[in-house]
């Protein structure tokens, strides 16, 4: 049997020449990498610190569903996202996470985020209305705004003011920020807590659970049920009949804004760039949109038929997945094709390869929707962009809910044009778009 001294090893020396580079965007370091070495390869970043690197996707199923209960979550998540952030789904293992979710899950059943649909299209359509015709613009913030109104809207209703929202949101922006200097620049980790700036955004943190407990404790009191997110999940019961206390509830909102707005952000960001790209297939969304109008403005309905839609966001997803790696530690030693990993091994799956594998996909630097059209669709084993297995995320359906209303409304009443050359990323927690110029111009 083979151990993992037979992985290619890409030494420090290497690391550090390119580390202003990898600061900026790691991704093509990476791919250069797996070009030269192979679908894993070993990355080494410190004297007794070692990455291992893997596009390999038969891996990646292995991990995340037939061996998941052996690895988990890597301390970036469950220490330092958690910090900022609490102890929820994302963030938390073992038997609490079990519990939190089995809990949860309900809650973003199709048939209770069917009650949210109403909601949703509220704020999609009150953020459309803000557009500024005619000129070119930077649309992420656009779409960050959209996205972050929309799991308001989702969770509290009309419960939250636009103070609390715009708080909420820059809590939530400044504290990813500082996260990524830790991540990015730990060698400075010192001076972060020596001038005060980790303890600056642990306040932040604790100034947006203050805010979610007044409209928790409002809520409560007022008696009244508006059927959002905060109602299921006051609603909620443990086996035992006990509701989640009120910290556990104020840390898996915070989560439910972290992961349930940038993410959606994203991916639209990069949708509407290559639709704005690609004209024939934003005319085809139209098309879609104006048959399914005709038969019924029910909000369900547009949902389940946008078809085009759909493949055309999932294509968007595909090669630019808003989650665009997956990492994981081994509990207890283990192996894989005959590779032996000793406990605490730290494994970074890259989605971003994996989704433009040339031996997984035809033409995978393409943009091709109909790769996910009915019939076609045979990409459940090479596809990741919520995941998979247990941990797949708990608001995949939401999110795409969300973003088939907010690409077919938008299409539906404006054409999109593209003000810039290529489309640029900058890869952070989450693969973020830079520089997305579009403008828009009102349908006759």
């Amino acid at each position: 049997m083979k151990d993992v001294s037979n992985i290619p090893i890409v030494p420090m020396s290497q690391f550090l020449r390119h580390a202003f580079d990898i600061l900026k965007n790691p991704l093509p370091f990476h791919h250069k990498k797996f070009s030269e070495n192979g679908d894993l390869f070993c990355l080494s970043i410190g004297f007794n610190t070692k990455v291992y690197f893997c596009r390999n996707v038969a891996f990646l199923e292995y991990v995340l569903k037939k061996n998941q209960r052996n690895y988990k979550k890597s301390k970036i998540q469950t220490e330092d996202i958690s910090k900022y952030v609490g102890k929820g789904l994302l963030t938390i293992e073992g038997d609490h996470w079990r519990t939190q979710r089995k809990l949860i899950q309900p809650a973003f059943h199709k048939k209770q985020l069917h009650l949210l649909l109403d909601k949703i299209k509220e704020a999609i359509t009150e953020e459309y209305e803000k557009l500024p015709l005619g000129k070119t613009i930077d649309v992420f913030p656009i779409f960050n705004d959209l996205a972050f109104k929309t799991v308001v809207n989702s969770l509290f209703s009309n419960a939250a003011t636009n103070e609390d929202i715009k708080r909420l949101q820059f809590i939530t922006e400044e504290n990813q920020k500082m996260l990524i200097k830790e991540l990015r620049q730990p060698y400075l980790g010192w001076w972060f807590s020596a001038s005060g700036k980790i303890k600056k955004h642990l306040n932040f943190s604790e100034e947006a659970k203050q805010i979610l407990k007044r409209i928790v404790d409002e809520r409560k009191s007022s008696g009244k049920r508006f059927n959002d997110l905060l109602d299921m999940l006051l609603d909620a019961r443990y086996e035992d009949g006990s509701a989640m206390d009120e910290d556990q509830l104020i840390d898996e909102i915070l989560i439910l804004f972290l992961a349930g707005h940038e993410t959606t952000a994203n991916a639209l960001t990069f949708t509407f760039q290559l639709l704005a790209k690609h004209q024939d297939w934003q005319e085809r969304i139209y098309q879609e949109r104006s048959s399914i109008k005709k038969e019924s403005e029910e909000v369900m309905n547009l949902v389940m038929r946008s078809k085009v839609c759909q493949q055309v966001i999932e294509e968007s997803m595909r090669l630019y997945p808003p989650v665009y790696f997956i990492d994981r530690v081994n509990i207890t030693e283990d192996s894989f094709n005959g590779m032996t990993f000793k406990p605490e091994s730290n494994l970074l799956f890259s989605l971003f390869e994996i989704h433009r594998h040339p031996d997984l996909w035809e033409k995978p630097e393409a943009f091709m929707p109909e790769r996910f059209s009915e019939g076609e669709r045979k990409f459940s084993s090479q596809y990741f962009p919520f995941g998979a297995g247990p941990r797949k995320c708990i608001g995949n359906n939401f999110a795409m809910f969300e973003m088939i209303i907010a690409v077919s409304e938008l299409v539906f009443k404006y054409k999109i044009r593209s003000e810039f050359d290529d489309i640029e990323i900058s890869p952070l927690i989450t693969l973020k778009p830079k520089n997305a110029f579009l403008s828009f111009e009102a349908r006759a």
